[in-house]
């Protein structure tokens, strides 16, 4: 038997049944439905042998009637011959429930044995009891002690597997953290793992996401499919929980419709505490896939089996969870022990994203389902994981009742979790944490305060140092000044006894005895008794007033000639020696004695006054 790829759909009279068969003959299909079931058959064109045919055996969810009304058609425009069925309902206005749960809908196979295996072997004993020989009663008996079976301990879905590491230790310790599980009780699986994630803790790794989260809050910002799903449910129904109108926000691709049809439909026996173990281990591997799928924003690669498979304690260490709590304190401490992004605040994402699938209802949780196990089926020696939880999670999941998944959520929501609920001291880890920061910031601020200090204390002696040299500088001024004005008068003692300190050549002197380009100047009064010298680089004011005294008490002693200087030697002593202007000089100065004389003192200016006219 060949399943061929179906879809079912409804609207409020009519069952539509779309049936994609290749090469059929469409001459050649038989149809039959009554009540809940549907059977479908049409032999292929290449296969020869007339037990191969595409058989569809459904048992649908709810009560089909044959009035009439029922239609068939056939269409081969898209290369692949499609059987359209449409099926009235029983009840009009019935909504089946669960339709896209493809694996359920597919009938269960049945045994091929017409007896139970046990009547077999009784009869078996009976034949054999008839042929055997007389029973020898003199012969020693030996009490038979039975020897017990090495005690195995199960573990899987609904811990319904057991011996199945036995013969993989080769693959053991790629696919789970536990060593021998088959001979370890629950009880020590927990210890163990709690013992490996105390050890696994890193507070460094963790302190490090937690003050510098540029990269977790990019991750936080990410929106998965489910978000969009359910602001919109949330927008149709006012935030009624209607199980039925969820299958509109959740739609399955055509490979995930091929991953439930390659599914078989089995049921499972499981009590009360084998139930309660198996929506907690269902929570525990939500959570994983929903930190996954956020740190790397919908996108798969090497490490998305591993990041699952390690985050969940029901895959990694095979744990049988007894409470929802225990179930959200094991996620929240792998996920600060193990993956890339330790951050508390990705536990509580993983937690409110989870709720959100569940709300949703079964046909997300299948469809997150089914993406864990393709990638587990692409990840060797994952792929084990897939025989142990998740093919039969897969196919469990399409026959829960949507009321026990919505009080699962409704539970889910009223657990808390804090760091406090993590047993890895986060609080006083943080605290010691902030501590420390405060204290590096107040000893930078004190350092930059030092710091600060420092250069306006440098900038206050350099200040103070110019201050001092400026004061030193005025200091040697008046010294100079002083030296200067003693100089002069040991000049014009000099020039009185008519010693010379230093001969040189004589400058260039202008009209009125003044030396151009040099920097002193001397002047000789009267009949040679009285004399008067100043030397200076800058003459100040003090000295030049004076020379100013000085000149008039010489012009004063002197006679007035006019017409001996010209109007620009006039102009440029006024503007370097603000004195009364005399008037022009005659030409007779010359012959009455006035006349300039050279100093033999080095940049002399000397005005020579005399009554002697020989001495011309």
């Amino acid at each position: 038997m060949i399943t061929p790829a179906f879809e079912l759909t409804q609207d409020p009279d009519f069952l539509t049944i779309k049936i994609r068969v290749p090469y059929a003959r469409a001459s050649e299909f038989d149809i039959y439905f009554e009540g809940e079931d549907f059977k479908f058959y049409a032999k292929p064109y290449f296969l020869r042998q007339a037990s191969h045919v595409f058989a569809c055996r459904l048992t649908l969810p709810g009560r089909i009637v044959e009035d009439g009304r029922e239609k068939a058609s056939y269409n081969t425009d898209e290369g692949i011959g499609t059987f359209t069925i449409q099926l009235p309902k029983e009840v009009p206005g019935q909504y089946f429930e669960g339709l896209d749960m493809l694996t359920s809908l597919l009938a269960p196979k049945k045994s091929r044995s017409a007896k139970p295996l046990v009547e077999e072997m009784a009869a078996s004993a009976e034949l054999c009891e008839e042929n055997e020989e007389e029973f020898d009663w003199e012969m020693e008996q030996i009490p038979y002690e039975e020897i017990p079976p090495p005690l195995q301990h199960p573990y899987g879905f609904g811990n319904l597997r057991s011996g199945v590491f036995q013969r993989l230790q080769d693959e053991l310790s790629d696919v789970i953290d536990i060593k021998d599980p088959d001979q370890t009780p629950a009880e020590e699986r927990r210890r163990r793992r709690l013992a490996a994630e105390a050890a696994k803790f890193e507070p460094d790794h963790y302190l490090a996401d937690l003050f510098e989260d540029e990269a977790i809050k990019h991750l936080l910002k990410y929106k998965p499919w489910w978000i969009d799903a359910h602001r919109k449910m949330t927008a149709l129904q006012g935030g009624s929980d209607q199980e039925h109108d969820s299958p509109a926000f959740v739609v399955f691709s055509e490979e995930e419709r091929e991953q439930m049809r390659k599914f078989t439909n089995k049921s499972f026996l499981l009590d009360k505490r084998s139930r309660r173990h198996v929506y907690l281990g269902l929570i525990d591997i939500l959570l994983a896939y929903c930190y996954e799928t956020r740190v790397n924003e919908g996108d798969k690669n090497v490490e998305s089996s591993w990041n699952i498979r390690k985050l969940s304690a029901a895959l990694c260490w095979l744990e049988s969870f007894s409470s929802i709590h225990d179930v959200l304190v094991s996620f929240g401490r792998r996920v600060l022990c193990y993956p890339l992004y330790r951050h508390f605040e990705l536990v509580t994402r993983a937690f409110s994203d989870t709720v959100m699938i569940l709300q949703l209802g079964k046909a997300a949780v299948l469809k997150c389902l089914l993406d864990i196990h393709r990638i587990f089926m692409e990840s060797d020696p994952a792929y084990i994981l897939n025989d142990l939880f998740i093919t039969d999670y897969c196919i469990w999941i399409q026959k829960v009742k949507s009321k026990k998944l919505a009080a699962l959520c409704e539970s889910l929501q009223k657990t808390t979790l804090s760091k406090s609920h993590m047993g890895l001291e986060l609080e006083e880890l943080e605290a010691a944490a902030v501590l420390v920061q405060e204290e590096e910031k107040a000893l930078k601020a004190a350092g930059t305060v030092s710091k600060q200090q420092l250069l306006c204390s440098e900038s206050e002696t350099s200040d103070s140092e110019e201050s001092s040299s400026t004061s030193s500088s005025e200091t040697e001024g008046s010294d100079s000044d002083e030296q200067e004005s003693s100089t002069s008068e040991d000049g014009e003692i000099n020039s009185f006894q008519g010693t010379p300190q230093e001969e040189r050549t004589a400058p260039l002197i202008d009209c009125n005895g003044l030396r151009q380009g040099t920097d002193t100047w001397a002047m000789e009064v009267g009949d040679g008794k009285s004399k008067v010298s100043l030397q200076s680089t800058t003459p100040p004011g003090k000295l030049v007033e004076e020379l100013e005294m000085q000149i008039q008490s010489a012009m004063r002693l002197s006679e007035q000639p006019e017409g001996l200087a010209t109007a620009g030697c006039i102009s440029q002593e006024q503007e370097e020696n603000p004195v009364p202007e005399p008037d022009r000089f005659s030409e007779d100065a010359a012959v009455k004695g006035n006349f300039l004389e050279v100093s033999p003192k080095p940049n002399p200016l000397l005005f020579l006054c005399s009554t002697n006219e020989d001495e011309d």
